[in-house]
């Protein structure tokens, strides 16, 4: 969107041969200028202007989950947001003195009028101001006129009037750069007079008519079309009314026909749309919270799966962020250094075990980062998941570090594979590992440790297919099954001895998940030994 913005700037500046202004330094006093004795004119030239600015704000409703009204927020962020843009100053000289934009009848260019009204009133309060101050110097310093108590009093009173309606003007401006439209907006959401009466949402409408119409001013102003743009954010993990109170801000925001809002609803529908079928607001659409975000959203857009180049470069980003990977490493050369100062002894085998630790972090991600290995084609394509990943993998190889004592088994790799497979199919691998653990118990014995892990979920997998409405929400966390088949039965075919080795490390499986489904399947191996033979059966 930026780029796009540069792009139209170049295009129109080559077209019309006029800059954009800004509302800084000199273009300020200027643009207090236009605010106090000009009116703005929408015209034809205006309208055909193709360049764009873009106000982003971003709004991430999880910030604003424990209040009571979410999409108060979502306005208050609005309107605090364009007051830090544009300034104080010229959003509260506008609550006094601005004009809404009108359009201009026929094909006039002229895109600013005098307020010839405004400017006889203004120069008229002076001229009298200026008059009440001259009648009251004259009453108290020419000699033989101070005694006329009556001109004194009638120059004090044109002096007062005159100067109190000028005074008023200033102290309007300053009470509109004191309070802010988001302390407005709050002191309405808190008072329970206003919450509860019917011209409520009216006030809030109100304020939010006073910004878009300062937008439109801006506009002519700067010689571009203006565009806010919200980024809405964390509201798929908000309770289901606060998602449909956002949502019908925003609805009430762009109900206008030119409104200058752009949003961008970043959600997960899947966790939407069951939210919005859990409350009142989907009266009419047959309960249907797809049929709603329809009629809500005017551009869906689903963002593709990401690719190979993409998920490498997430990835190493997001290795970055792990500082920590190096640092036991140089505050333990530190520590060395001191000590043979000092003439300490020096703890040899705790270094070497962070500096093997740290090889085998190191050599996993390397791993991860391999286009060739075929680890790299198993990456998530969510963010949150590849982070999920990536500090998953050094605790689990330190752990494995310490409780094996031998360096190098297991490998780094296998290790970052199984950290993979518990956060691509938590509830598949739960139940291998819950099978595993079953046959594990009645038939312990050594041939059983180098059976392949894909076999044994191969031998349940009627048994989990009979349990699936118990498990429908755990089996939803699962990612592509016939990946799930090529990850365990080509790539990594683990065995049982590497599940039984891994069990203990895994810290990104939930285990309750695996609790559960031993529960279930003892519970329908009783149902099965309790229920009568069939009719005939010896």
């Amino acid at each position: 969107m930026r780029q796009e913005m540069a792009q139209r700037e170049e295009a129109e500046l080559r077209r019309s041969h006029q800059k954009p202004r800004s509302p800084e330094g000199w273009g300020l006093l200027l643009l207090l200028w236009y605010l106090a004795f000009y009116k703005p004119i929408i015209t034809e030239g205006h309208l055909r202007r193709k360049n764009i600015q873009f106000i982003f704000i971003r709004f991430s409703a999880w910030q604003y989950a424990g209040c009571d009204k979410l999409w108060a927020g979502l306005v208050t962020t609005l309107c605090d947001s364009i007051r830090h843009h544009f300034g104080a100053l010229p959003l509260s000289v506008y609550h006094v003195m601005g004009t809404r934009p009108r359009y201009a009848s026929g094909f006039s260019q002229k895109e600013w009028v005098l307020k010839s009204g405004a400017c006889l009133k203004l120069w008229g309060m002076l001229f009298v101001l200026a008059a009440g101050i001259t009648i009251l110097l004259v009453a108290l310093l020419v000699p033989g006129i101070k005694d006329h108590h009556a001109l004194k009093v009638v120059g004090s009173a044109v002096t007062s009037l005159s100067g109190s309606g000028l005074a008023l003007g200033a102290f309007s401006i300053l009470k509109n750069l004191l309070i802010s439209e988001k302390q407005k907006i709050e002191r309405l959401t808190n008072s329970d007079k206003f919450t509860s009466q019917l011209g409520f949402m009216s006030k809030v409408r109100n304020e939010v008519e006073v910004l878009v119409d300062f937008l439109n001013f801006m506009e002519i102003f700067e010689r571009c079309r203006l565009r806010v743009v919200l980024e809405i954010t964390s509201l798929d993990i908000c309770y289901p009314e606060k998602v449909a109170g956002v949502l019908n801000a925003m609805n009430t925001l762009l109900s206008e026909a030119n409104t200058p809002f752009i949003f961008i609803l970043a959600v997960d529908p899947s966790v939407i749309v069951p939210c919005l079928e859990q409350t009142g607001c989907m009266k009419g659409l047959a309960d249907n919270g797809y049929l709603y975000l329809n009629r809500t959203v005017s551009l869906p857009f689903s963002i593709p799966e990401m690719g190979s180049r993409s998920r490498l470069r997430f990835l190493e980003a997001a290795v970055q962020t792990r500082e920590d990977l190096m640092y036991r490493i140089i505050t333990s050369n530190v520590e060395r250094r001191r000590a043979k100062c000092r003439g300490a002894p020096v703890v040899a085998s705790r270094q070497e075990a962070d500096a093997e630790a740290v090889r085998c972090i190191h050599e996993a991600f390397r791993c991860l980062h391999d286009a060739e290995d075929p680890l790299a084609r198993y990456l998530p394509t969510s963010g949150a998941h590849v982070r999920r990943i990536v500090n998953t993998i050094p605790v689990t190889l330190r752990l494995l570090l310490h409780r094996a004592g031998t360096p190098g088994t297991p490998s780094p790799r296998a290790a970052a594979a199984w950290v993979v497979l518990a956060d691509q199919w938590p509830c598949r691998l739960s139940w291998a590992l819950q099978c595993l653990e079953d046959a594990w118990q009645c038939q312990p014995g050594p041939r059983f440790g180098t059976r392949s892990l894909w076999s044994i979920f191969q031998e349940n997998v009627g048994e989990l297919s009979a349990l699936q409405q118990p498990l429908h929400n755990v089996l939803s966390l699962d990612g592509d099954p016939e990946l799930f088949q090529t990850f365990l039965a080509c790539d990594f075919p683990f065995t049982a001895r590497d599940a039984r080795a891994f069990l203990g490390v895994t810290v990104n499986l939930d285990h309750s998940i695996r609790h559960k489904m031993g529960l279930l399947r003892g519970l329908q191996r009783l149902q099965k030994a309790a229920a009568p033979p069939p009719r005939g059966a010896p």
